[in-house]
């Protein structure tokens, strides 16, 4: 266990780490929930970061964001939004690596990428050169603020498309919603509504991003419940607006979240991912299997199992069951899920400090960091489930992987499903051997 046995540290490999940023700091925190009503909605100028904790680019520019927060104070807005969990957010803008700066100037809903330095003077610099167009702007009459219409027949302003929004009646209700596979979240209202009116341009910008987010597995729909009154008297609906999650063979449930396009992209992904499939189970056959799945994800749950000559094809489908199992359990935790044969990957195997025995044994590499755990309990279920809520909660004891990089992986051909075979060993034909055991004894 050598490696394991060398800079064990008590910390979570998950990075359970503190967010970047404080209420003491001169830096927004913002979130699904505060998004809309701080930035979206105000007439400031506003310079946000999305950033994940664990992001060691985002670690070394905090210390200027916060400088540069402190001397735009009172002229430009300065935030930032913890990606990692705030994903919806992060989706909704288009965030695909941390750090991401944008710009939410006089169109809030069509932000500008920032691509200036990360010193605090380059993005005091930047800043001040945004404001300064938003000023010319205004001056010469271009529209600034939010951007929002808050009639229900003038666009909508937000960033989606209404035509993202299903429009339910007593006709196609069953059909699409009931007789469906997907997940909806759908709107009752009334045109004469005021909070009806409001929750439009929200519902719209939600549809759009949740369409395209969950490749059109959730779905936003709205029913005018003064016109089609079939459907809303079956529902019980006796308010507006009233919305309500469908999920194939279950009973409608009341929506019980908030009314900003945030809230409503967070419980649609939530919903998405109940009804995800588990993520697949792969093995390592080469380095872009477990390149790709590990750099993906926070986490990589990686097996080494028993060879198939010890376990035959039962034993091995079950240890896979197992993990398959708690894949499903972790879904939303997106991490990757691999699995290689005992003795296939020797330096994998050498660089986790397995090497050689104590098969079935389990890891999960944090490969940003290079660190990494081994399950101490049973291969099990319990075992399994007891050692990923540790990790979850930010306990248990970690080690740096052997030489601080990932090891070379060998490729070797897919595992057929099959019990294993023994060598065939040659036969030989020893007619034409002198088996005679007659010897000189004078030669011993």
């Amino acid at each position: 266990m050598g490696p394991l046995l060398v800079g064990v540290l008590s910390c979570s490999l998950v990075l359970s780490v503190q967010a970047l940023y404080s209420s003491s700091d001169d830096v927004v925190e913002l979130t699904a929930s505060n998004f809309n009503r701080e930035v979206i909605q105000s007439d400031s100028l506003w310079l946000v970061e999305f950033y994940a904790p664990w992001c060691g680019h985002c670690q070394s520019l905090a210390p200027d964001w916060k400088k540069a927060a402190a001397a735009l104070k009172g002229i430009v807005k300065v935030g930032a939004v913890d990606a990692d969990q705030h994903k919806s957010l992060g989706s909704q803008y288009g965030v695909r690596g941390f750090p991401t700066i944008k710009i939410f100037g006089a169109n809030k809903n069509k932000p500008d990428e920032y691509q200036g330095g990360r010193s605090s003077q380059a993005i005091v610099d930047g800043a001040m050169n945004a404001l300064r167009s938003l000023v010319k702007d205004r001056l010469s009459g271009k529209s600034g603020g939010s951007g929002y219409s808050k009639q229900s027949g003038g666009g909508g302003g937000g960033s989606g498309s209404k035509k993202d929004v299903v429009e339910l009646t007593d006709d196609n209700f069953d059909k699409l919603v009931l007789d469906g596979d997907d997940v909806w979240l759908v709107e009752f209202f009334a045109p004469w509504c005021g909070h009806c009116k409001n929750l439009e341009p929200e519902w719209t910008a939600a549809a759009s991003a949740v369409k395209e987010q969950t490749k059109g597995k959730v779905r936003l729909g709205a029913v005018d419940a003064t016109v089609h009154q079939v459907v809303s008297g079956r529902y019980g609906i006796r308010g507006f607006p009233t919305i309500k999650i469908f999920r194939k063979g279950e009973e409608p449930e009341d929506y019980q979240g908030g009314r900003t396009r945030g809230d409503i992209i967070e419980k649609a992904l939530e919903l998405f991912s109940d009804n995800a499939p588990p993520p697949e189970l792969l093995e390592i056959l080469n380095e872009d299997i477990l390149k790709n799945t590990c750099e993906d994800s926070q986490l990589c749950i990686i097996a080494v199992l028993p060879h198939i000559l010890d376990t035959g094809a039962a034993g091995r489908n079950s240890y896979l069951e197992v993990m398959t199992k708690m894949a499903d359990k972790y879904k939303k935790k997106m991490w990757g899920w691999l699995w290689t044969e005992a003795g296939a990957q020797m330096d994998l195997e050498s660089s986790l400090g397995i090497g050689g025995f104590g098969y079935p044994a389990m890891a999960a590499i944090n490969t940003r960091k290079m660190k990494f755990a081994l399950l101490k309990g049973s291969f099990s279920e319990t075992g399994i489930h007891e050692f990923l809520r540790e990790l979850s909660v930010g306990r248990g004891s970690t080690a740096t992987l052997g030489g601080g990089t990932m090891p070379k992986i060998h490729v070797v051909e897919a595992w057929d499903g099959q019990d294993g075979q023994l060598p065939v060993e040659e036969d030989y034909d020893l007619s034409d051997v002198d088996l005679d055991d007659d010897y000189d004894k004078d030669e011993l």
